[in-house]
C-alpha cells in the first residue's frame, strides 16, 4: 500500500492540545516538527522541486521566483496533479508595498464552442476527459504576470533547475510512480500520452529516472521567448491544431487573448486573524463563509474531535457549500454578491438554520442582497510571501497531450454547468468554477502564514480545519496539518444538482469512536476514508522571534525546507 507506514504512524496518533505560548513551534502529537529558519523557507509537496526553490532563495532569487521555479519543477516532477496545461493562482504578500496582491490565472473556455452544441448533441454533462472540457491554460502567463510585477532574478535563470532535471532525468518518487500508473490504466488511448509520461511504453516504477525532454524544450521557449512563446506562435498553434483535430474547439485566438488578472483578496476576520482568500470563480469564500459561522460558538471549549465541534463543522459547510453552488461563478458574466456572503451578518442568519441535536438533509441556497493539484509557498529574507496553488484538474487533466510539447491539457471546463440560468452555466469566453484556492492569514495588517490545502472540493473544508486547528485548539504549524481530518461529501455542485440525502462524512482514523457515535445518533452517515484529504503546505511568520517555521503534508512527500 502506498505510504501505508506512514498512514499508519498518523491513523494511529492521539490528539491533543498545545499551551498558547507553544502553537507554533510545539508539536506534540505531529508526525515531525517544523521547520524553522531565518532567511527563507519553501514547502512544496516534492522534496526535490523544495530543494529548487530553495537553490533559487540562495542564488539571490526571491520568494516569487523561488515559487515558480518550484512550481515549473513540479510540473516536471508531480504531472500527476499540475504542469503548464493547467491554471494558477496565488495570494503575494509584497514586504516592498506592505499589501497582500491576488492573481487569478485561471483561462476561459473557447469562444467558438456554444451551449447550443451540448445541447443539440444531448449532452447532460461537459466530459471528463477528451478535448471538449479543455479550456486555455493560464499556468504560463500567470507565472509571467507575478514575475513581471514582483520577481527580481531572470526567468531563464529561474526556469534552469527544471529545463536540467528534464533533460537529464530525476528519479520518480513512489507515490508519483503510483499515480502514472494508475492514470496511464485510462489515459494511455489518448495520443501521445505513452510518448510523453511512460519509459518505453510504461509507467515508470519508483526509482526510475524520469525524462521529459519535450518539456525540455518548451520551458527553452518560455525562458527566451516569455509568455507569448506560449500563446502565440508555433506552441500556441500546435495546442490547438491538436485540440481541433481531437474534434474540440480551443483555438490560436483564444489562447492569444488570455490574460491572468489581478484581484482583490477577500478577507473575515476569525478571533483577531484576518483570514484571506480569492474571490469567485474560485471556490475560497467557502472557507469564510463556514469561518463566519463557527466563530459564532465557543469552538475552543468543544474540544478538537468531539461530536458537537464536527457536526457544526459539518452543518457550516452544508450551508456555505449551497451557497457556493449557486452563487460561485465567473464574476466578469455575474453580480456575484460576495461582499454579502461574507458578511457577518449574513453568517448570523445562516447559522440560525442549523439544528445543534439532528443533520441536516439539505439546506436552502441563501438569498442574496442586491474541482488533485499541488500547493506551495515560500517566503525569503525581505519579508515576501507566497501562497500558490496550480492544477490540471482529475489529476493529471483532460488525456490531450499536444505533440512534442511535454505536457498535458488541463479538463476545467468540466466544471461549468449546462443548466440554462445558472451562475456557472457554459458560455463562450467564460472562467469555469475553479476548485483550487491559495490562503492567506494576516494580524493586525502584517503577515502571519501562507497556507494552503489542496484536494478539490475538500480545500475550503481544509482551510478550516487549519484554522481552528491553530486558533481555537491551539496545535503547532506541523501538528495543525497532521492531526486527523473530516470531510463532508454530498453538497449541491456548481455543476448542477442538489442535496437532499445529507451527504456522507467522511473520517480519517484517529478519531474517537463514543464522538462518531455520537454523529450517528444526530443522523450523520459517517464512513471511513484513507485518501482525498489534501495536501497542506504552510509558513508561518514570527514577528517577534525573526523567523519563518514551515510545515508540510504528511499523507504525501511534501518537504519544507530553508535557511
Amino acid at each position: 500500500m502506498i505510504r501505508s507506514t506512514l498512514f499508519l504512524v498518523l491513523m494511529l496518533a492521539s490528539l491533543s492540545t498545545l499551551n498558547s505560548q507553544d502553537r507554533i513551534s510545539g508539536a506534540v502529537d505531529a508526525t515531525r516538527s517544523a521547520v524553522i529558519a531565518q532567511q527563507g523557507m519553501v514547502c512544496t509537496s516534492q522534496p526535490l522541486a523544495s530543494q529548487v526553490g530553495l537553490d533559487i532563495l540562495k542564488a539571490g532569487g526571491n520568494a516569487i521566483d523561488a515559487a515558480i521555479a518550484a512550481n515549473a519543477a513540479l510540473g516536471l516532477m508531480e504531472p500527476t496533479g499540475c504542469g503548464i496545461g493547467g491554471d494558477f493562482f496565488a495570494i503575494v504578500w509584497s514586504a516592498k508595498d506592505k499589501k497582500l496582491y491576488g492573481l487569478n490565472g485561471s483561462g476561459r473556455s473557447p469562444k467558438d464552442l456554444t451551449l447550443d452544441y451540448f445541447q443539440k448533441n444531448n449532452f447532460k454533462k461537459i466530459p471528463a476527459f477528451g478535448p471538449l472540457p479543455v479550456s486555455v491554460p493560464g499556468a504560463v502567463d500567470g507565472w509571467f504576470s507575478l514575475h513581471e510585477k514582483l520577481g527580481k532574478m531572470e526567468m531563464d535563470e529561474i526556469l534552469a533547475p527544471a529545463i536540467k532535471y528534464a533533460d537529464e532525468g530525476f528519479p520518480v518518487s513512489q507515490l508519483i510512480a503510483y499515480y502514472i500508473g494508475r492514470s496511464a490504466n485510462f489515459l494511455g488511448k489518448y495520443p501521445n500520452f505513452n510518448e510523453t509520461y511512460t519509459i518505453d511504453g510504461k509507467a515508470p516504477n519508483e526509482g526510475d529516472i524520469f525524462k521529459n525532454p519535450y518539456l525540455a524544450n518548451t520551458y527553452r521557449a518560455l525562458a527566451e521567448g516569455g509568455r507569448d512563446a506560449f500563446y502565440k506562435g508555433d506552441i500556441a498553434k500546435t495546442i490547438a491544431s491538436f485540440i481541433q483535430e481531437q474534434g474540440g474547439f480551443l483555438s490560436e485566438q483564444d489562447l492569444a487573448d488570455h490574460r491572468s488578472e489581478w484581484v482583490e483578496p477577500v478577507g473575515t476576520n476569525y478571533r483577531g486573524y484576518d483570514v484571506w482568500e480569492l474571490p469567485p470563480n474560485g471556490q475560497g469564500i467557502a472557507a469564510l463563509q463556514m469561518l463566519n459561522i463557527l466563530e459564532l460558538h465557543d469552538v475552543g471549549s468543544m474540544g478538537f474531535g468531539s461530536t458537537e465541534y464536527m457536526h457544526l463543522f459539518t452543518e457550516a459547510k452544508k450551508l456555505a457549500y449551497e451557497d457556493r453552488a449557486k452563487f460561485y461563478a465567473d464574476m466578469d458574466f455575474n453580480e456575484v454578491p460576495v461582499e454579502w456572503l461574507v458578511s457577518k451578518e449574513y453568517a448570523k442568519q445562516r447559522n440560525e438554520l442549523i439544528d445543534p441535536n439532528r443533520a441536516a438533509r439539505a439546506y436552502p441556497a441563501g438569498d442574496m442582497e442586491h474541482g488533485n493539484t499541488i500547493y506551495l509557498c515560500t517566503s525569503d529574507s525581505e519579508g515576501n510571501m507566497v501562497s500558490l496553488i496550480q492544477s490540471n484538474y482529475r489529476g493529471m487533466g483532460s488525456g490531450m497531450v499536444p505533440p512534442g510539447l511535454g505536457f498535458m491539457l488541463q479538463d476545467r471546463g468540466e466544471l461549468f454547468s449546462l443548466e440554462e440560468g445558472h451562475f456557472n452555466v457554459y458560455e463562450p469566453g467564460k472562467r469555469p468554477f475553479h476548485t483550487i484556492i491559495p490562503a492567506f492569514m494576516t494580524k493586525n495588517g502584517k503577515p502571519v502564514m501562507a497556507f494552503g490545502l489542496m484536494g478539490g472540493g475538500m480545500q475550503p473544508q481544509g482551510h478550516v480545519q487549519i484554522v481552528v486547528n491553530l486558533i481555537d485548539f491551539e496545535m503547532g504549524l506541523q501538528e495543525a496539518g497532521d492531526a486527523s481530518r473530516m470531510q463532508h461529501f454530498g453538497s449541491s455542485e456548481p455543476t448542477g444538482g442538489t442535496m437532499t440525502d445529507g451527504g456522507r462524512l467522511a473520517l480519517e482514523s484517529g478519531f474517537d469512536y463514543e464522538e462518531i457515535r455520537g454523529l450517528m445518533q444526530k443522523r450523520h452517515r459517517v464512513t471511513y476514508d484513507l485518501g482525498s484529504y489534501g495536501g497542506y503546505q504552510a509558513i508561518w511568520l514570527n514577528e517577534k522571534q525573526g523567523v519563518y517555521y514551515g510545515a508540510t503534508e504528511s499523507r504525501k512527500d511534501g518537504q519544507a525546507v530553508g535557511y
